[in-house]
């Protein structure tokens, strides 16, 4: 058990690591490439923080851990919501300027109810999935198209975010160096979380929902904390939405495209519903005044940590 918490730990170092040089070798291959600063800052806004998640789910579809990759995507959305915006908006407020993530918001709604309603006959089909992966197609032609009413201010904080040195074979360098972390700490993540769950008792897809999820969460909770730090609220809320959004669509969706994907009745009764409900105490925090106070950031983590212990008493 103690070589297996060993793995697991150097295995989410290794995603922190990868992510946020995937992230920089991302942005400045496809500004070399002719794409200005402020789409590169728009696109990783809306899934650059989820590729270490991705590469952990890939990794745990590629060996069969289905449940695993499940769980995790579930869980690391309201991980996002709960843990990750909570304690940033308790390090600092977070000033919310961004017109764009009211209207995500709401998609991220409607996306977590889609995913409930397509799986309860137990099961999200292929077709279900290409609708799920086409939803995450228009929510891309959706930011581009709505990024032109942003204020100024707000365009000049998403290019600072994303402008490097367009260098080709630094860029190049990051990139692959990124590739090999991302897939050995996928590797050691998914190797190592169903022995730690088999420790524990419990099975692979809750395995998924808890330790995997919260675990690689905290590299991003530590980067929201700091941007909250600095006053960058749109960064914060942006990464969490946009991360949520991946994971119902791209990820859910893809492996159903690839392959039926069965969702457990509990993901219907509760840990879907569960997003919803954070979702739905988000949104007129960004819609009221414009920001998340300290306060209401100690109730999004309130409610994660209500979620976190309905689950243990749920397995006990």
């Amino acid at each position: 058990m103690t070589e297996a918490w060993g793995f697991f730990v150097l295995g989410l170092v290794l995603l922190a690591l990868g992510g946020d040089s995937i992230v920089k070798g991302a942005s400045g291959l496809a500004q070399r490439f002719g794409t200005s600063p402020f789409v590169a800052g728009l696109l990783l806004i809306a899934f650059g923080t989820s590729l270490p998640e991705l590469a952990v789910n890939a990794h745990a579809i590629a060996v069969g851990a289905q449940d695993l990759a499940l769980g995790n995507a579930v869980g690391s959305n309201i991980a996002n919501l709960g843990l990750t915006l909570g304690i940033a908006a308790m390090t600092a407020p977070l000033l919310i300027r961004m017109r764009l993530l009211s209207p995500l918001l709401v998609l991220l709604t409607v996306a977590t109810l889609a995913v409930i309603v397509f799986g309860l006959d137990g099961v999200i089909g292929r077709i279900e999935g290409a609708v799920l992966l086409f939803g995450f197609v228009a929510m891309l032609v959706f930011i581009l198209a709505r990024s032109t009413r942003e204020d100024e201010n707000v365009r000049a904080g998403i290019v600072a975010y994303a402008v490097t040195r367009p260098i080709l074979w630094m860029n190049l360098l990051r990139f692959l160096v990124a590739v090999a972390l991302l897939y050995f700490g996928a590797k050691y993540v998914v190797q190592s979380a169903p022995v730690i769950g088999a420790g524990w008792g419990i099975s692979p897809l809750l395995v998924g929902l808890l330790p995997v999820a919260i675990g690689t969460a905290l590299p991003e909770l530590a980067a929201a904390m700091a941007a909250a730090k600095r006053g960058q609220g749109d960064m914060v809320a942006g990464h969490v939405i946009g991360s949520s959004l991946f994971n119902l669509l791209v990820v859910i969706g893809g492996m159903a495209a690839f392959r039926p994907l069965p969702l457990p009745e509990s993901f219907v009764q509760l840990e879907l519903p569960i997003a919803i409900v954070l979702s739905l105490m988000l949104y007129p925090m960004l819609r009221g005044d414009l920001r998340v106070s300290r306060g209401e950031g100690a109730i999004l983590f309130v409610a994660f940590v209500g979620w976190v212990v309905l689950e243990i008493l749920l397995i006990a």
